[in-house]
């Protein structure tokens, strides 16, 4: 039974990091997001595979699973950057990392994800801010009062 589970867990890191690598761009998840995707997709496409070619393993039935298997991983990679990253899938947008962590890989291991679009813009406020003082814009007081008043609140 254990060997089951680690057989089903090693083919998942196999499969989904396959499908990681025919996807491009970087897809930033852990390892148990990339176990779940190769999972997925080898319940999904594998058995759709074993469903029109068999099981039959001199016909190549077992190689038409496991392609079947990196098809459909590939294809919920694509659904995961499209609908859970807001990503696209091609052009220049597809090559850069995604501007915030993703809400489901964070549950599945991705520590630090809650709150790093608000640190951000926190930090982006500061910038503005701090700009504004330099150029006499805003007053040493109203400066660390708009200051204060941002750190409160992050």
């Amino acid at each position: 039974m254990l060997g089951a589970i680690i057989q089903v867990l090693l083919s998942g890191f196999i499969i989904g990091g396959l499908a990681r690598w025919a996807v491009p761009g970087p897809d930033p998840m852990s390892v148990p997001l990339t176990i779940l995707l190769g999972v997925f997709g080898s319940f999904l496409g594998g058995g759709i595979a074993a469903a029109f070619v068999g099981t039959d393993q001199s016909s190549g039935g077992v190689f038409g699973i496991l392609i079947g298997s990196i098809l459909a991983s590939i294809v919920i990679l694509v659904l995961y950057r499209r609908y859970v990253q807001h990503r696209p899938i091609t052009g220049p947008e597809a090559r850069r990392p995604p501007r915030e962590r993703p809400h489901l890989g964070t549950l599945l291991g991705r520590p630090g994800g809650g709150g790093t679009a608000q640190r951000r813009d926190v930090s982006r406020q500061l910038r503005q801010l701090t700009e504004l003082h330099d150029e006499g814009v805003l007053s040493d007081e109203e400066f660390e009062a708009k200051k204060a008043n941002l750190l409160a609140r992050s």
